[in-house]
């Protein structure tokens, strides 16, 4: 399977609400990950996000979780085999675990992206 886009890097978002109360535990668990992935030698950028609220006058609609429970992970991998290192990384399991009873979706929910241009 293939999960790259035509220059051959993997580039996706995952999100994922922490369920009330839980905001700081999520956060966390996210930043204890973030030093590992981004010591795996594929990865290209981790870039945890707390969803915060749009600037006055933005005209940006608010999300719908409250402001500083969402969660977003910009994530971008050198290729399909660098991603694949990345889901089989020994704490990636325990992350999600961890994770699982902290937040309102079942898992992460990934979009896939390609980059225009």
């Amino acid at each position: 399977m293939s999960w790259a886009s035509e220059d051959g890097r993997v580039e996706l978002v995952a999100r994922f609400t922490a369920l009330p109360g839980r905001e700081e535990e999520v956060e966390r668990l996210l930043l204890d990950l973030t030093a590992k992935v981004r010591d795996e030698p594929g990865c290209l950028a981790f870039e945890p996000h707390r969803v915060g609220p749009a600037p006055a006058g933005s005209g940006a609609s608010p999300g719908p979780e409250p402001i500083g429970t969402g969660f977003v992970v910009v994530e971008a991998y050198r290729d399909d085999a660098a991603f694949a290192e990345h889901l089989a990384a020994p704490y990636g399991a325990p992350f999600n675990a961890a994770l699982g009873p902290l937040i309102e979706e079942d898992g992460s929910v990934l979009t896939f992206l390609t980059r225009l241009g």
